[in-house]
């Protein structure tokens, strides 16, 4: 807890420049949070107490089309994900998860709820991953009847045989030797749209003068302000003000009242 004490998480945790509503109608917004890689311990408390509080607001009927994005997902801690991940989709909330390899989340999750939120996910995208990731994912991707031909030479003549066998759609040596760019997944459809290629392997085409217009144009967006340290540090000190007042009336109230004052340990 006293980690948490900083100007830098008072200044963020004090403000009520706006609410954690992303799809309201009336006022919708990007929120993006992001963590410390040397301080994960601390800032993971900090913001899964903003995205709990933020699906609960976001989880409801009637609100706009919307999207939670969690890159690595397993640095942060959210109870009853599964559930989220159920009952979201008719909410119209699109939620996506971004972990480097199962086990990861294995072993922050515990077994029971990483089976659960592998298993109840409808669109799988994954790159080059290995191991038993590679095997659960190949299983997940089904199987297919692919064709399969055999050569045979001897001192008389050659023969070709053809036939088909149900195997696997992607090996997992094929998962497992993904180039940089290349990604393997399934996806969800639905009896009005069905999707004739549900499995697929695919490769990143760069648009290089997409690319370029999509830098020159964020070139033009204007520099936000940096924070004044002497601001934050000013409402560090006000908060830890604010807090010793509080215990300074708290207590002169409990010692005013004789049913309370003995609640009061007073040291010799």
């Amino acid at each position: 807890m006293a980690r948490l004490s900083s100007p830098q998480l008072y200044y963020v945790l004090s403000g009520n420049d706006f609410t954690l509503d992303i799809n309201n109608p009336d006022r919708p917004k990007i929120v993006c949070m992001g963590n410390n890689p040397q301080k994960i311990q601390i800032y993971g408390a900090v913001l899964s107490l903003y995205v709990t509080r933020l699906v609960k607001l976001v989880n409801k009927k009637g609100k706009q089309k919307s999207s939670l994005i969690f890159d690595e997902f397993p640095t942060i801690y959210l109870n009853n994900m599964d559930s989220l991940i159920a009952t979201a989709r008719s909410n119209k909330v699109a939620t996506c998860l971004g972990i480097q390899d199962f086990s990861q989340l294995r072993k922050d999750y515990g077994k029971e709820q990483a089976d659960v939120i592998m298993n109840i996910t409808g669109n799988i995208v994954s790159g080059q991953v290995t191991g038993d990731t590679a095997k659960q994912l190949s299983e997940r991707f089904g199987k297919i009847m692919q064709d399969r031909e055999s050569l045979s030479i001897n001192s008389q003549d050659t023969s070709i045989s053809r036939s088909k066998q149900l195997e696997a759609a992607i090996p997992p040596s094929k998962i497992s030797a993904l180039s940089s760019g290349d990604f393997v997944g399934m996806v969800a459809d639905d009896p009005d749209c069905k999707i004739d290629l549900k499995a697929f392997h695919c490769s990143i085409l760069n648009d290089h003068d997409a690319l370029k217009k999509e830098q020159d144009n964020f070139k033009e967006i204007p520099t936000i302000r940096k924070l004044d340290n002497a601001m934050i540090q000013r409402n560090y000190l006000q908060i830890k003000q604010d807090v010793q007042d509080i215990i300074q009336s708290e207590m002169e109230r409990v010692l005013s009242d004789p049913g309370l004052q003995h609640l009061v340990i007073k040291k010799g």
